[in-house]
């Protein structure tokens, strides 16, 4: 396979957006207010969905975005106490998320008959978001509090625990269980850090979350395992709780607080650990890694005899579950999010063979165990930092270890 690179520049960049998400108070009377909001636009979410459905059932029509807009103002004007109560633009953007829904759908389906779209329960529907200046306003803090007034909610007090700099675009209304979010999306220009004329290959894994071509590495902290038997047992405490009832909720509650523990936790780590690269070096070469291609179940074959043999489903569950609890997707995506409003580059290169391969010869190294690696020829070496120093050899940073431009 190729080990060309994929070069991510952001040092030309004049303009990012960048979200800021703040806990929110509202009153008891604003939280039902939002929580009508959120119904009103999952039932247009919904409505809009089964006019597609029936459009291609009965005619195999397709029916676009902007065919769904234009009927807005009617059926606002014909139901004024209840899509007529909330912002025009606003359910714009739930037209659009259905469109975006549909059209990752027809790219999925392309590739592997992804199934088709399925309507929202008010459950699971969470957020709305809004344009700056269709039915919000963004007031920042000037004391204690900072205020987002949606349509139809009202003035809801924001905690905002730093500033938001730039022009603000978009606010998003979100709701995390019992918790409530608002979410704001400003463009500004990015602000270089001063260079350090350092370069660095990354790998990242399982047993150490992330080792560099340097030699440092950072170990995995396994925010999931740490819990496991917590969420496992409310989980089994829960399925044998009667449906409806107040103790289900209770644990329900509980469940959803620690996997709400989990996923701050993890993404906190995320950020400080990509802080600490993109302030320390200019480049940052790493795998390109398709972490849903790496976490498919073992599909089950029959043997010769009819018989289903043994495939390692319950081993690779496992290893699904450690790649999935490291987040590498999120810590990339924070990563390059970082380095764009640093001015620093990300360099992606192909991942394949990077921990059998080499560095210093390019020969085919033998791994008997997780670490290290053989080498034919150098003997054995961390299979970590090989596959680290391969990325960055990859990336075009030469030697592979950390060094001055």
């Amino acid at each position: 396979m190729s080990g060309a690179a994929i070069r991510t520049d952001y040092s030309g960049r004049m303009q990012m957006k960048r979200a800021y998400k703040f806990r929110a108070y509202p009153t008891l009377p604003q939280q039902g207010r939002a929580v009508h909001l959120l119904a009103g636009h999952c039932d247009l979410y919904n409505a809009a969905l089964e006019e597609r459905r029936e459009a291609w059932r009965r005619h195999s029509a397709s029916i676009s975005y902007s065919t769904q807009s234009a009927q807005l103002r009617a059926i606002r004007a014909a139901d004024p106490d209840g899509q007529g109560r909330h912002s025009f633009t606003a359910q714009q953007q739930t037209l659009r998320r259905l469109d975006a829904v549909f059209r990752a759908f027809y790219a999925r389906a392309r590739a592997s008959g992804a199934g088709y779209p399925r309507f929202k329960a008010y459950s699971r529907f969470h957020q709305v978001l809004f344009v700056a200046r269709g039915g919000v306003r963004w007031e920042p803090a000037a004391g204690r509090w900072a205020y987002a007034r949606f349509r139809a909610v009202g003035s809801v007090k924001v905690r905002q625990h730093r500033r938001v700099t730039g022009t603000v675009k978009t606010l998003q209304l979100k709701r995390e269980h019992r918790r409530w979010y608002v979410i704001v999306v400003a463009d500004r220009e990015p602000v270089p850090l001063p260079a350090t004329r350092r370069k660095v290959g990354v790998d990242v894994g399982v047993a150490r979350f992330l080792t560099t071509s340097a030699g440092g590495a950072i170990a995995n902290p396994q925010f999931l395992a740490n819990v496991q038997d917590v969420i496992a047992d409310l989980q089994r405490r829960m399925a044998r709780a009667r449906r409806g009832s107040g103790n289900r909720k209770r644990i329900r509650r509980q469940l959803a607080r620690e996997w709400r523990k989990v996923r701050s936790r993890r993404r906190d780590f995320h950020h400080k650990t990509a802080r600490t690269l993109v302030s320390e070096f200019d480049v940052i070469a790493l795998e390109k890694l398709n972490t849903r291609a790496m976490t498919h179940r073992p599909a089950p074959r029959p043997d010769d005899a009819g018989a289903w043999p043994p495939n390692g489903a319950a081993a690779k569950a496992g290893l699904n579950k450690v790649i999935l609890d490291a987040g590498w997707a999120q810590f990339m995506t924070i990563l390059t999010g970082k380095a764009e409003e640093a001015g620093r580059r990300v360099v992606l290169v192909n991942p394949a063979r990077t921990s059998t391969n080499c560095h210093r010869c390019g020969a085919r190294c033998h791994r008997p165990r997780q670490n290290p690696v053989i080498c034919p020829e150098h003997g054995g070496m961390d299979a970590d930092i090989n596959a680290a120093r391969n990325i960055a050899t990859r990336a075009g940073l030469d030697s592979g270890h950390a060094y001055t431009a």
